[in-house]
């Protein structure tokens, strides 16, 4: 396989992917709208990730969910990876549409043109993601069992508490890292949506004879990500807060984790599934493997920036919002050999090094509070 096409090759992890392939000798196409959510405003001209990759790809200014789009961009390609999404839980639940018909959707549309129509297509690999899991997996004394806790309520959390419940079990669940096995029970629409996205892919390209593979990402960072868009990523969120000269307001008592997972660790990741035969068919886990809890990622953004930046831990709370979530890595490492190489306190320092060197953006954090609390979500 040669010919790579890259669906949001212009996003975050796409043109980080472009670049590496291209450095390897692929040749890659890039589909992409060139959001302004993501890219900013005139994005042609000013969007760093599109600029990198511009000279590079060959680049298809469209949409998934448009067929003739669709139809150029697959033309003597040889591999899709799909990575085009709306993307962001909070706003998905209230552009409920929107991101059906662009995560699903455009999903759907390409299918159908892979079961229907001429074309090269070996492979598709596609990015779903840690979402699809809802809360992670946890350990009950009690039942002598792994259980799965649904997502949290109104009732509970607006009384302060934050731990997941499940059932009518006293004793304190212990979290343990959420295997591929794991039950799917995503809280968000966009969790919904990446569920689907990964189920039609895993589903109908075996039966048209090209090679599915899915990664479920866990919270991906790195330089080059957006620093403008308020709605994914508490990396970039604190970091232009702290830029700003603002205050960061800790939601639920910062206890809260996830797992970062630094860019060229999904890079990497991305490849060893578009070049092992071990991964077709197959789903993976991407992250790696530990979780860090919201009051560290604040207090080392703001070590690494030399800021007197306050924290408030707050006790608000946004509704769709999961508790904890980290990746176990064991079926990844045995099939594919991957191995993270950046834990999040190297990788931190990369991405807080690179900051120091942007333009310092407008905070449009504020905004898309006020939206989400309009929509009943924050609270």
């Amino acid at each position: 396989m040669k010919n790579i096409l890259i669906t949001g090759g212009a996003g975050f992890i796409g043109s980080n992917l472009a670049l590496k392939l291209i450095d390897k000798g692929y040749n890659v196409t890039v589909l992409d709208n060139l959001s302004t959510q993501i890219h900013g405003d005139n994005p042609e001209e000013n969007s760093f990730l599109f600029l990198k990759i511009k000279d590079k790809v060959k680049f298809i200014n469209g949409t998934v969910t448009s067929k003739e789009d669709w139809k150029t961009a697959i033309a003597e390609q040889d591999a899709i990876v799909h990575f085009a999404a709306e993307t962001g839980t909070g706003q998905s639940m209230y552009e409920i549409e929107k991101y059906t018909d662009v995560n699903i959707g455009g999903t759907a549309m390409m299918l159908d043109l892979l079961a229907n129509g001429q074309h090269s297509i070996k492979k598709v690999v596609v990015a779903s993601s840690r979402s699809i899991y809802g809360e992670g997996r946890y350990w009950s004394d009690d039942l002598n069992a792994y259980v799965y806790p649904k997502h949290r309520t109104d009732d509970y959390m607006s009384a302060g508490d934050f731990e997941v419940k499940y059932k009518d079990i006293a004793k304190p669940l212990q979290l343990v890292a959420t295997d591929e096995e794991s039950k799917i029970h995503p809280s968000s629409v966009y969790g919904i949506t990446k569920q689907n996205q990964e189920q039609m892919i895993m589903t109908v390209c075996p039966t048209i004879g090209i090679a599915p593979v899915a990664f479920r990402y866990q919270n991906v960072y790195g330089p080059g990500q957006s620093l403008s868009n308020p709605y994914t990523g508490i990396l970039s969120i604190f970091s232009t807060l702290i830029k700003n000269g603002k205050d960061i307001n800790i939601f639920e008592d910062g206890k809260e984790t996830r797992d970062f997972v630094y860019i060229d660790d999904i890079v990497a990741a991305t490849i060893l599934g578009l070049e092992k035969e071990e991964a077709n068919g197959e789903v993976f886990n991407v992250g790696t493997g530990e979780a860090t809890d919201v009051i560290t990622v604040a207090n080392t953004l703001i070590k690494n920036y030399d800021a007197d930046t306050n924290i408030k831990i707050s006790g608000n709370y946004r509704l769709g919002d999961i508790r904890h979530n980290y990746a176990d890595l064991t079926k990844i490492k045995a099939l594919l050999g991957f191995e993270p190489k950046y834990n999040f306190e190297i990788g931190i320092r990369k991405f807080t090094e690179w900051v120091l060197t942007q333009e310092i953006k407008e905070s449009k954090y504020e905004d898309s509070i006020a939206e989400m609390k309009e929509k009943g979500l924050f609270k």
